[in-house]
């Protein structure tokens, strides 16, 4: 399948390309049949959930497949040079850094953290071109300077722990640049960031790429990010490619039910009808192991035909350089249907759900602030980590907090769970002011769900024991009962109850993050602290585990206090929205209020670096500059103002006072006016 044509000679080209993993007595067909022509300048976006062969694509064409594992190809041709005919020795000095580089999801592991960032930048074109050192350090400082590290020549001897997450990816595609590729991979780039820092590191990609020529194949699973920087999008699924054209008509128009699917899935900031149910995809990703027959998406596709199960479908041409793997592609009904999933269709908003007034819990002029130690032998600073925050949490409703890592969002969180203890200040439960030993006495008032369901669940036992801890530690119900409750609780997150006695690494992703949710609820809590509860979820898990959060709610009555960095999903879930910045609630209003009139230059810059589906936008610029103030030493006045594009003088001097008009809070001189 390539669905494009182009006057141009491709960069690189893929025919047929194959992997297969032994797996005992059988072989795991990672990846089946993919093909695909990428041009000089050209922007390919790949997308699909986990396991669906992306990643194991992109290291296929760089020969970094596991030791095992086996590629066959029909081509595999950079610039009319056969790659699959180089050694590994020829694959290290001649492509891999030299012609093709990579950005991974991850700079801290994949950079070596015992070498400073200079080191590793200057060993990369040591390696591959006969110049001097001197010349390698000139390129790496100028390099740096290009994708914005400040004081770059003094800052090529310290290490990665010392640059922030941003600074970190910065550096990886400054690294990426040092040989001038001819082609960039890119996996998932910008997943860890926060939404500011995601807009400016793909603007820079994206500026750096036109400046250089090079072309570009992005991996994610972000649709936001495929539609505002690519130019053609790959959609796999089961290890092949199911749908390819250019991505305005693949996404305006989409063919194949998986990307219908996928993008039903999407909680999107720019819905003017937020609150309803989301469409979902069943099931999950087949296993390819063995012998694989028929579509491998049959048994999750609403309009599965009885050959889908045994015929292999055929990819269909289309107009517009599309190519289709379904029979589905053929059928004009099919196509002129809606791209609407039936629960999406006909799910209420949140306009109609009954309002309460009665507050669950209450914070007052939170303080925290922790002693922060910089270096190995300097003195302890001070970090405030919250500045005087105030919030009310009603009954009922789902109240959402945003802001950039670092704001104070989980500290705040877990001041209110009883985890850390505020300096001053007051937090009330059903109108009761609680230290937060008698917050830890009331745990079960309080509960959370954390960001990765891998790692908060005690891998050592099982579902069962898991979802009964809390009535342990609680000593609530004994023998049968508690049995019988865990069951109940697993029938109500949609967890069958024959996975009872199971371990969670026999769970899938969001079967766990299901656990997780049994375990909050099963005592009955007031209010639940989401921490995150999608972010480490496929787009189409991430659908279910929102759709169930918000059919809790409405039949437990629950209050949720949602931290995510997603504002899609905060506009399709929260009735309310506070906005944190270095400590402090800048804005807080209705989520309606927020999303169509923001106050605070902060809050619009977040809003402004969104990245909804619409391909013609291109990668925001939010105008945020690099200035982050250091928290242990923050500047006077408005702590953003280093970084506000309509900052004043007085801003840099004056403390803004709160404004409250109409139930909007915002803290900023300008409100005023």
């Amino acid at each position: 399948m390539d669905g494009h044509s182009t006057d141009k000679e491709p960069l690189l080209s893929v025919e047929n390309l194959r992997v297969g993993i032994p797996v005992g007595d059988s072989t795991l067909h990672a990846v089946r049949d993919i093909s695909f022509d990428l041009c000089p300048g050209e922007t390919l976006g790949i997308v699909g959930e986990s396991g669906s062969g992306k990643s194991m694509s992109a290291l296929s064409i760089l020969g970094l497949l596991p030791k095992l594992a086996v590629m066959e190809t029909d081509k595999l041709d950079l610039c009319g040079h056969d790659l699959k005919t180089l050694t590994e020795k020829q694959m290290a000095k001649e492509v891999r850094g030299k012609r093709i580089s990579m950005i991974f999801q991850e700079p801290m592991t994949s950079m070596n953290p015992v070498y400073s960032i200079g080191r590793q930048m200057i060993e990369t074109m040591l390696l591959h071109q006969d110049v001097g050192k001197q010349k390698a350090t000139e390129r790496a400082v100028n390099l740096l300077e290009r994708v914005g590290i400040p004081n770059a020549s003094n800052r090529l001897g310290q290490y990665p722990h010392q640059f922030s997450g941003g600074q970190r990816q910065r550096i990886m595609i400054a690294m990426a640049l040092m040989n001038s590729p001819e082609l960039i991979i890119a996996d998932e780039p910008t997943t860890a960031l926060d939404v500011t820092i995601q807009a400016q590191i793909l603007k820079l990609l994206k500026d750096i790429q036109q400046e250089f020529q090079m072309a570009m194949i992005l991996i994610t699973h972000d649709l936001g990010v495929i539609a505002r920087t690519t130019d053609r999008i790959a959609v796999m699924y089961a290890g092949e490619i199911v749908e390819m054209g250019d991505t305005a008509d693949v996404l305006s128009h989409p063919v194949h039910p998986y990307t219908r699917g996928l993008l039903d899935c999407i909680p999107d900031a720019g819905d003017v009808h937020p609150g309803g149910r989301l469409g979902s995809i069943p099931g999950i990703v087949p296993s390819l192991l063995g012998d694989v027959v028929g579509c491998t998406f049959a048994d999750r596709c609403r309009h599965a035909m009885e050959s889908c199960h045994t015929t292999t479908p055929a990819v269909v041409h289309m107009d517009g350089n599309r190519d289709v793997r379904c029979p589905l592609a053929a059928d004009q009904k099919y196509l002129d249907a809606p791209n609407i999933a039936p629960e999406r269709a006909s799910s209420p908003d949140r306009s109609a759900r009954d309002k309460k007034t009665e507050l669950a819990m209450c914070l007052q002029n939170i303080e925290k602030t922790f002693d922060v130690k910089k270096g190995f032998f300097g003195r302890p600073a001070k970090l405030r980590a919250v500045r005087g925050v105030s919030l009310d949490i009603v009954s009922g409703e789902t109240l959402a907090l945003v802001g950039e890592s670092g704001c104070g969002k989980s500290t705040l969180a877990q001041i209110l769970l009883g985890l850390l203890e505020a300096e001053t200040g007051e937090v009330m439960l059903n109108n009761q002011t609680l230290s937060s030993q008698e917050r830890r006495a009331i745990a079960r008032e309080v509960q959370p769900i954390f960001q990765d369901p891998y790692s908060s669940l005690n891998p050592r036992q099982t579902i069962g024991e898991i979802i009964e801890r809390p009535l342990v530690v609680h000593n609530v119900d004994t023998g049968p009962g508690r049995r019988k409750r865990v069951e109940e609780m697993m029938e109500l997150v949609g967890l069958p109850k024959r996975v009872y006695h199971n371990y969670p690494n026999q769970m899938s992703g969001g079967q766990r993050q299901r656990v997780a949710i049994a375990r909050a609820i099963i005592m009955n809590p007031n209010i639940v602290v989401c921490d995150e509860p999608t972010s480490a979820l496929d787009v189409s898990v991430q659908s279910q585990i929102l759709n169930l959060l918000m059919d809790l709610r409405d039949q437990l009555g629950l209050t949720y206090l949602l931290i995510t960095h997603d504002l899609g999903v905060v506009r399709h879930m929260a009735d309310r929205v506070a906005v944190m910045y270095m400590g402090q609630v800048v804005e807080e209003a209705v989520t309606e209020e927020i999303f169509e009139r923001p106050k605070h230059p902060y809050t619009k810059a977040l809003l402004s670096s969104v990245l909804t589906l619409a391909p013609d936008a291109g990668v925001p610029d939010n105008a945020l500059g690099q200035n982050y103030p250091d928290p242990t030493n923050l500047p006077g006045g408005c702590a953003f103002h280093p970084r506000c594009p309509v900052a004043e003088a007085r801003c840099a001097t004056d403390d803004p006072i709160e404004i409250n008009t109409n139930e909007h809070r915002v803290r900023c001189h300008l409100v005023s006016e």
